[in-house]
């Protein structure tokens, strides 16, 4: 039996900035070369279709698994995205993970010529999609089939309570954002140290028997030496209202020297059960010496 504090750490790296193919290939290779067991890419309009991209990085490189992080469940039909995903898991030889959200982006509703519906529908078709994607992905009559018995793993990630529920009733892998919208619809802010503690307290609570068999997610959104603490002042163009040691006790941040980071992973674990760290793109060389240590 696996305990969800000694579970074996994986690293994922989400990447956003790559324009063209070449860039594309060079960029996974580079992280399959870093040791990095997942590459993810995000869904966003104005960015590369994810699934389609992921053909790509499959294509291009040999271990890594690939993966989303996150999946705009409120874009698509269920059962056509399910279709899509079997036929990415068949092509990649079953090395995809699929990371499911409920959306938050107004202004990407509004591009895309979606009405932007409350957070009770987006949560309400993310559960309709999950349990589609089960139905069909298990079913021997799936074409073509996924490369993974049952289809690849299911990460949903989110923040509110019946996001989390749902995560912990039928996800392999519970994804915590790290972050919280300032405004319903209108970007995100850093969640605090406090906040996001509750909210993994509450997803073991909600897992009971399940944690052994569940992963659990965080991003990493920055890798700093200790001198820099005191200088960070936005993560992903938002500012930040934490001060030094609220960003020491946010599991979402790395302070130190690569052992010293280290040492903040397997602790984490320790602690919160916390075994799957995806890092943003910018921080892909930083953290790829966190992962040397680590190992």
């Amino acid at each position: 039996m696996t305990s969800p504090h000694n579970r074996p750490l994986r690293f994922g790296l989400v990447v956003f900035t790559p324009a063209t193919r070449a860039q594309w290939v060079a960029k996974v290779r580079l992280a399959e070369s870093l040791g990095y067991d997942v590459v993810s890419v995000s869904d966003h309009l104005g960015m590369p279709a994810p699934l389609a991209t992921l053909a790509l990085v499959a294509e291009a490189t040999e271990r890594i698994r690939i993966g989303t992080l996150v999946l705009n469940t409120s874009f698509y039909n269920p059962t056509v995205l399910a279709r899509d995903i079997a036929t990415v898991d068949h092509y990649a030889g079953g090395r995809l993970e699929i990371g499911l959200g409920a959306g938050y982006d107004k202004a990407q509703f509004d591009r895309a010529g979606l009405p932007w519906i409350g957070a009770r529908e987006r949560v309400d078709h993310l559960e309709r999609t999950v349990r589609e994607l089960r139905k069909v992905l298990t079913s021997p009559q799936s074409t073509p089939p996924p490369a993974q018995p049952g289809g690849p793993p299911i990460l949903i990630a989110g923040r509110g309570p019946r996001v989390l529920r749902l995560a912990a009733e039928h996800a392999d892998i519970v994804g915590f954002t790290g972050t919280a919208p300032v405004r319903d619809g209108d970007g995100l802010r850093l969640g605090g140290p406090q906040e996001i503690k509750r909210r993994i307290a509450d997803v073991h609570a909600l897992l009971g028997e399940r944690a052994k068999d569940v992963e659990l997610n965080i991003p990493v959104h920055r890798v700093l030496p200790s001198a820099a603490s005191g200088a960070v002042t936005d993560v992903w163009q938002n500012e930040l209202d934490l001060g030094a040691a609220d960003l020491a006790e946010l599991p979402s941040f790395l302070i130190g020297s690569p052992k010293e980071a280290a040492d903040q992973l397997l602790e984490r674990r320790r602690r919160y059960g916390l075994s799957y760290f995806s890092v943003l793109e910018p921080e892909m060389e930083a953290f790829a010496k966190v992962i040397e240590e680590v190992r």
